[in-house]
């Protein structure tokens, strides 16, 4: 199996790492625009190999897209952060010329690949990628709820003073501060519901903890998260090389569900060998459909900077 990793960087690189000391692929491509970037990458990792003891092969180029030939799972990272006095449609005018090239060059080589987005903002992107392609639907997915979701997991467990991996709980909506909704009703310890633990307020710390999750690791380290991105990706692209069924939140196009359509956004799938495998119905009570109209219309306006671009 082969995957190709489109952006070198920390998160790129990352999610490279933990697929080849998890033994996903047999192949991994890192390819980058910086001259030599993507191959210091990709020989660095391959010298850990005999540490981690896997035989995955990575490889690296600098804006070669033949060496993405036959891809069976390509990951997109490749875009720039927002800067100061950039606002919100500058930025997406950018990412979206970037992730619009980089989708037709990967689509010369590779035919049909299930596509993971992570460029930002992520549920747009992942809409552009779609509207722009020609591949089904459903073999293109934003990966911010895997992401999302592992940020209440472990917010949940120190809450608790409990293992992360006895924790359940999952992320919907966008995949943004004010849009993502961690589903408290639905978080549980070994099956128990976090109720049986928490009072109201704590978990109601644990949500908003989880919310800021991304701007917090910003703030501490001056940048963006790598870790925790790169591990979900590799999560995500393991269930699909695998096709494991798992149930992951992501960001996929929606044609009526949750009462939405013609949108993409976090909602809780199945995923396998072709991407999205089924979307689930979860039967949000009231409050929770609110908060998820109110997020699909924030991202559906941020959609609206898109129009040049579709």
């Amino acid at each position: 199996m082969k995957v190709s990793v489109i952006g070198a960087g920390n998160v790129g690189a990352t999610a490279a790492d933990v697929m080849a000391s998890r033994s996903i692929c047999s192949e991994i491509v890192l390819l980058d625009i910086k001259e030599g970037f993507a191959e210091g990458k990709a020989l660095d990792i391959m010298q850990t190999s005999t540490t981690k003891g896997f035989d995955t092969i990575i490889k690296g180029t600098t804006g070669d897209y033949s060496k993405t030939k036959n891809s069976d799972v390509v990951v997109i990272t490749s875009g720039i952060p927002r800067k100061p006095g950039m606002s919100r449609s500058e930025l997406i005018g950018i990412n979206a010329k970037i992730v619009k090239t980089v989708t037709s060059n990967i689509l010369e080589h590779s035919k049909n690949p299930v596509i993971v987005v992570v460029s930002n903002p992520m549920d747009t992107m992942t809409y552009l990628t779609i509207k722009t392609s020609g591949l089904d639907k459903r073999r293109i997915i934003g990966m911010g709820g895997a992401l999302d979701s592992s940020r209440f997991k472990t917010y949940i467990s120190k809450a608790l003073s409990k293992p992360a991996n006895d924790i359940h709980g999952m992320v919907i909506g966008g995949h943004g501060d004010k849009t993502m909704i961690p589903l408290s009703r639905f978080a549980s310890y070994n099956g128990l519901p976090i109720t049986n633990f928490l009072n109201a307020n704590e978990i109601e710390s644990v949500m908003s903890s989880t919310m800021v999750g991304g701007a917090t690791l910003t703030k501490l380290l001056g940048t963006s998260a790598w870790y925790a991105p790169g591990a979900a990706i590799s999560y995500l692209v393991e269930s699909v090389l695998n096709d494991s069924k798992r149930i992951i939140p992501c960001s996929v196009f929606l044609e009526g569900e949750y009462g939405q359509s013609d949108l993409c956004i976090g909602v809780p799938c199945i995923i396998g060998k072709n991407g999205i495998e089924e979307i689930l119905d979860l039967k949000l009570n009231d409050e929770e459909k609110l908060k998820f109209k109110n997020s699909a219309n924030s991202v559906r306006a941020m959609n609206e900077s898109l129009q040049e671009n579709l």
